[in-house]
């Protein structure tokens, strides 16, 4: 009888351990560090106090995010269960077999209409209009604008401005304004100087840069369903926009040849630029007046229209998506479901996440919110991406590699690069067999 008893005591604390198990389930979540990380993690703590489901937002610097991500997909590893990984990387993962096809997920879900249009052919579908989709929009960002205002609300600058140009000194609405702008303000001999843009050439800063330009100049990279770009990459409107800036970087700071995000907000928190080239994600820094003594003063504005009426952004952002090698897919699921839900995407945009859910981006709380979140709902409508393909990072170093040169010494003509860059092109897809 005792040995009976016992043996059912054991049984059943057996069958509590399971159980305690499933409801102590932990999932973790990948991603690079920096503020949004924080923001999500406070965001899943209240996943967590719903469901008792434990969820960490694991972070590792910028500079290794890529390469520790792959290592451990490419190793078939089970460490992560989501990661928010960049756009690019959705045709290299989801061609070896690294992310869970989200495909019914997302029909089921309507995000097609939920999320904006543009975040969800960048940020989830693979290949271009397929309508196969690998990740959940999760991460809005875009280059943006930020300027100083005490600087063009100035009653001397903007009469000497008006004398000059035959125009009001404003934030500008196309390049071409920008470039006037940029060269009035550019004063070496006082410290103060016209523009700050992004050329650091190491991963993909330049090239967002200079696809701000190429976007709203009416150029495109190339077909991304057929892979073609002669004619589209070396098209006379990229060949405009490519001129434009270089012309852009003759009014930066001194030194400008290797920047990116951290020193374009320097640019305005140093008194060193009119305007500055940035994400949305590292605006919160420029209106926190511990962190920017000019914050009552810094204005934002989205990225200007070309000189044909076109205007488009430079995308940055994430998708969230479930890696292939996780233990805890079905969880994983269930913490998606919860995640695109109205009320927690308005939450995550609360706690300073952005946002893609077209009707939180769309609604007055939301743009009123804080002094750019307009500019970025008016951003996130009009943005544009790099390729996708596994062979993205190769593409990648070649527009680095023929571009810089150009944009920093002035090596060659605008033609001469792009013509060159459709050639490396040209023979990296056909090294891939994507063109014949």
């Amino acid at each position: 009888m005792r040995n009976r008893i016992t043996g059912l005591v054991a049984g059943l604390g057996l069958t509590l351990a399971c159980s305690t198990s499933v409801f102590a389930q932990e999932l973790t979540i990948f991603w690079a560090e920096w503020d949004p990380a924080n923001y999500l993690q406070e965001l899943v703590n209240e996943y967590e106090a719903e469901t008792g489901v434990k969820v960490t937002v694991e972070t590792t610097p910028w500079s290794d995010f890529q390469t520790k991500t792959f290592t451990e997909l490419n190793a078939r590893g089970s460490a992560y269960d989501m990661v928010v990984g960049d756009s690019q990387w959705l045709g290299a993962a989801s061609e070896a077999g690294h992310y869970v096809d989200l495909t019914e997920f997302f029909n089921k879900h309507n995000l097609g209409e939920v999320m904006a249009p543009a975040t969800v052919k960048y940020y989830a579908e693979y290949p271009a209009s397929s309508g196969k989709y690998w990740a959940i929009p999760a991460e809005g960002d875009a280059v943006g604008w930020s300027y100083r205002k005490d600087w063009f609300e100035d009653p001397k600058e903007m009469a000497d401005f008006k004398a000059k140009y035959g125009y009001d000194l404003d934030v500008p609405q196309t390049w071409a304004q920008m470039r006037d702008i940029a060269e009035f303000f550019h004063r070496p001999d006082q410290n103060r100087y016209g523009i700050a843009i992004y050329t650091d050439n190491s991963y993909d800063g330049l090239v967002m840069g200079v696809e701000n330009a190429i976007f709203s100049y009416g150029g495109e990279l190339g077909n991304y369903e057929t892979y073609e770009v002669d004619g589209i990459i070396n098209s006379e409107q990229n060949v405009k926009a490519l001129e434009m800036y270089r012309e852009l970087y003759g009014f930066t700071p001194p030194g400008w040849a290797k920047t990116f995000f951290v020193e374009n907000n320097q640019a305005i928190t140093e008194n060193l630029a009119a305007m500055s080239m940035n994400y949305f994600a590292f605006f919160p820094a420029l209106t926190n007046e511990a962190s920017n003594p000019n914050a009552k003063v810094t204005g934002f504005f989205a990225n200007p229209a070309g000189p044909d009426g076109h205007q488009f952004a430079a995308l940055g952002g994430q998708g969230i998506s479930v890696i292939s090698y996780s233990d805890n897919q079905e969880e994983s699921m269930k913490f998606l479901e919860w995640f695109i839900k109205d009320e927690v995407q308005k939450r995550w945009a609360e706690l300073g996440g952005y946002t893609a859910s077209a009707a939180v981006l769309e609604s007055e709380e939301f743009q009123n919110a804080t002094p750019y979140n307009k500019a970025f709902y008016e951003t996130m409508f009009k943005v544009k991406d790099f390729w996708a393909t596994p062979e993205y990072a190769e593409l990648l170093i070649q527009m680095n590699q023929r571009v810089y040169p150009y944009i920093t010494a002035g090596q060659g003509s605008a033609k001469e690069v792009l013509d060159a860059l459709a050639a490396d092109w040209n023979a990296t897809f056909k090294k891939y067999n994507r063109v014949k």
